[in-house]
């Protein structure tokens, strides 16, 4: 970074919790404390005893409520070092927030007794958020003010502070990094205020009640930005080392005089020479490095030129197409007629590069048409994996009846799994105004093809009976609603409402027992269900109390799905998408690493399936075997194998504890806690429940990765050799993975049209975050080192550490 250049976040992209920490207090309390502290300490009695009350007050309004610190009468000093997390978030945030403080003394026998109270505004004149460690001068027996101005401020004036408390700005500023470090000068002078400081103690009444907080850093200064455009008069530049906004009406606009130097540069009739040049050796190192651009990249206009007037040469690498396309004028008829023409002679892409051709991006029908035509390459396993993405990109086409959908439809027709999940994909989104016709029109195209069907897709059943299979799925899912319903309406114990849906499938619900005809499982399409078994299903402990049912199948076995009603699926959806893929990726490249991929399936906007998987949550394991290597032995002892178990069983907990690490810090998976990591019996261990994904975290400084100490010391702790294995393992699939961020970027970019709340509320910035994880600025071998310091990093958190920021994510777990 150059020395001129100011690096800031903007207060309108954090969305965490104001947080801050209430240390101490420092100085000598007033009289009337002290003196019942003395009389009670003397009466063998306790001392005082003291609690923070912590209020936001915005635009000078009390904002919440407020917030009170444990009780505190260990006697002076007295210290609290208490974590203090608000309900408001940082983006909700004003330049006249301000919090006030009050410190009260409930020793007395009368009514509480104030201490002193002051208010500090959350942002400084330069509308910076203020952080680190602040000093507030208490106002005796006066309860703090949130109003504007503040009758208690806390911020003494310049020309008021004290030496000491001059030189303690000074080391605030010190700590923040705001004067340079001069080691052997630092320690001359840290010595100095020692001594003064004893000296100022030693005198009488010269000491000044005063509160001790700390506010959360930011890798950078944070800077106050409204949500929205921040439409400014303009205003004159200070001469002071003031931040000043300034509203360019111009910004985004395109440069007329640029526009009109590409179109004579692009000009048509030097295309017969354009198919002789050849770039020189910088201008080859260019193309490449253009090419390896993510394809979130926006191109600058001398890269567009650059590609453009080397077309003719680049077509026979198939990686350039996409990015050829991209610096194409598609509003000038010759220059587009041309670039569809090179399109069908160039080397044909691969099918993840024909899902960025179907992104908002690409509205030519041609590009678009010729995207569908190569993902007709794709077999029925491969497509099965993009056919989410493939349903949201009907949004982007040109008309209702596109050739995205006739083609989705066309494929649907001779493979059950395609049909089925394709139906429920756009069942799904008929609930949307803005695309519901475009949905209807896919919807009935489908079931107007199946219905005309001679034979159907396995080969024995006419199309009519096919499409009425899939019907009573969705049938049946409105039978199960029915029936949580009147369970929920049940008063009592859970065990009561399980016996009442028992009793409603051996009663009155008695054809749900034994169906009239076999139903396609909507999770697994090829199996037949008959029945459900009464005796074997049961509900959830939880507040939407879901359905764990047990089917009868046609060939005599059974299988376990959850139903849930209140709760949209929709991202958990996408995530265990995501994870399935990711699976076959590493699988590709030889490496199982034991994933979990249940299967979720979303049957409307607040209702889903999710299979069921035998496991107990890490939580429940700890409590009742009190270790993970306990809980394993259980099931595979081997007294020769390490820590008592199977060597095999242990390869499989460390390599599905790698892979789960690299991809829930790829997704950014948050809310993680010992409830929704599940283990199974055989050493697998997966993530559940994904309400908070891109990095969204409910939690306060959450870490870099998402391992919690009991895994580690499952693997032997941080030094054994099992958990280097699993270091090992994480390094190679973070870069198996890092070679499929275009396929990945380009799935997620597709669903920036969707309504699945982590995408839906800014799906470029989602993106954005997804892509930061991937690196890819560094080589194979730099992002090992990278992957392992992060590692490291949040192992550390894990254990007691003098950092702060370590000991900050070291609470996400507690």
């Amino acid at each position: 970074m150059s020395g001129h250049e100011f690096r800031f976040f903007l207060s309108c992209d954090i969305s965490l919790p104001v947080t801050l920490r209430i240390d101490r207090l420092e100085g000598n309390l007033p009289q009337s404390s002290a003196v019942v502290s003395e009389v009670d300490s003397a009466a063998g009695s306790r001392n005082a005893e003291l609690f923070v009350e912590c209020a936001l007050h915005i635009d000078g309004a009390l904002f919440g409520l407020p917030t009170r610190t444990r009780l505190e009468s260990s006697g002076q000093p007295y210290c609290w070092n208490e974590l203090i997390t608000l309900s408001t978030k940082y983006r909700d945030l004003t330049p006249q927030a301000q919090l006030s403080l009050t410190v009260w003394d409930v020793s007395c026998d009368d009514d509480d007794c104030v201490v002193g109270g002051a208010t500090i505004s959350l942002f400084n004149k330069q509308k910076q958020l203020r952080t680190g460690r602040q000093k507030l001068r208490l106002w005796p027996r006066r309860e703090a003010d949130g109003s504007i101005p503040s009758s208690t401020p806390g911020k003494v004036p310049k020309h008021e502070l004290d030496e000491i408390e001059r030189l303690e700005r000074l080391v605030n500023k010190y700590e923040r990094g705001r004067i340079q470090c001069i080691d052997w000068l630092d320690r001359l002078t840290f010595k100095a205020m020692d001594k003064l400081k004893e000296r100022e103690g030693n005198a009488c009444g010269n000491s000044h009640l005063s509160l001790i907080v700390e506010f959360c850093s930011f890798e950078h200064t944070v800077v106050f930005q409204e949500t929205g455009a921040n439409f400014l008069t303009p205003s004159h530049v200070s001469s002071t080392n003031e931040l000043v906004i300034v509203w360019d009406p111009e910004v985004g606009r395109t440069n007329p005089s640029e526009h009109k130097q590409l179109k004579l540069a692009r000009s048509l009739t030097r295309g017969i020479i354009d198919k002789d040049l050849k770039p020189s050796s910088n201008e080859r190192k260019s193309i490449q490095r253009i090419l390896k651009y993510p394809p979130t990249r926006t191109l600058a206009g001398d890269e567009r030129q650059l590609l453009w007037k080397f077309r003719f040469s680049l077509m026979s690498e198939k990686k350039a197409l996409t990015k050829f396309l991209r610096c194409v004028e598609w509003s000038d008829i010759q220059e587009s007629k041309q670039a569809i023409e090179l399109m069908g002679k160039w080397e044909i892409i691969d099918v993840a590069d024909a899902l960025e051709l179907l992104s908002p991006v690409f509205e030519s029908e041609e590009v678009r048409a010729y995207a569908v035509s190569v993902l007709g390459r794709a077999d029925d396993e491969e497509l099965h994996c993009y056919l989410l993405q493939l349903v949201q990109a009907l949004r982007f086409e040109r008309s209702d009846k596109s050739r995205l959908s006739v083609f989705l439809v066309q494929r649907a027709l001779s493979n059950i799994e395609l049909a089925s999940f394709l139906r429920w994909y756009v069942a799904v989104e008929l609930h949307d105004p803005a695309y519901a016709k475009r949905f209807y029109c896919t919807y009935d195209m489908l079931e107007d093809s199946m219905m005309k069907l001679k034979v159907g897709v396995n080969g024995d059943e006419e199309g009519f009976k096919l499409w009425q299979s899939l019907v009573r799925q969705t049938e049946l899912t409105a039978q199960l609603c029915s029936i949580m319903r009147d369970v929920r309406n049940v008063r009592g114990s859970t065990q009561k409402k399980i016996e009442k849906l028992r009793e409603l499938l051996s009663g009155l619900l008695s054809e749900l027992t034994y169906f009239d005809e076999p139903i396609r499982s909507p999770l697994a399409p090829r199996i037949l269900i008959t029945g459900i078994v009464p005796s074997e299903s049961s509900l959830f402990k939880s507040a939407l109390h879901p359905l764990r049912l047990t089917f009868r199948t046609a060939n005599g076995g059974i299988c376990k799905i959850i139903f849930k009603k209140g709760d949209d699926l929709r991202q958990d959806q996408l995530v265990i998408q995501m994870v399935s893929l990711m699976d076959r990726l590493l699988k590709l490249e030889n490496l199982d690493l034991h994933l979990t991929p249940y299967r979720v399936l979303a049957t409307g906007q607040d209702e889903g399936m999710l299979e069921f998987i035998p496991s107990s949550s890490l939580a429940q394991i700890l409590s009742e075997h009190r270790s993970i290597i306990n809980y394993l032995q259980k099931f595979h002892p081997d007294e020769d194998g390490p820590f008592g178990i199977t060597a095999t069983c242990l390869e499989t907990f460390i390599k599905s504890c790698a892979g789960y690490s690299v991809i829930t810090y790829i997704l950014g998976i948050g809310d993680r806690h010992l409830d929704n990591l599940l283990l199974r019996d055989d050493g697998r261990l997966f993530h559940v429940d994904f309400g908070f994904i891109l990095g969204r975290d409910p939690k306060p400084f959450p870490p870099p990765m998402k391992l919690c100490k009991e895994m580690v010391e499952a693997m032997g702790g941080a030094e054994s050799q099992y958990y280097t294995r699993f270091k090992s393992y994480c390094c190679e699939a973070y870069n198996i993975l890092r070679k499929s961020s275009n396929l990945i970027l380009n799935l997620f970019h597709l669903m920036a049209g969707s309504s699945i709340p982590d995408i839906a509320s800014d799906p470029e910035k989602g993106i954005l975050k997804l892509q930061e994880k991937f690196r890819l600025d560094l080589d194979d071998e730099a992002s090992i080192h990278f992957f392992q310091d992060l590692i490291n990093d949040s192992v550390s958190a894990l254990f007691p550490q003098m950092v702060e920021t370590i000991h900050r994510w070291a609470q996400y777990w507690r």
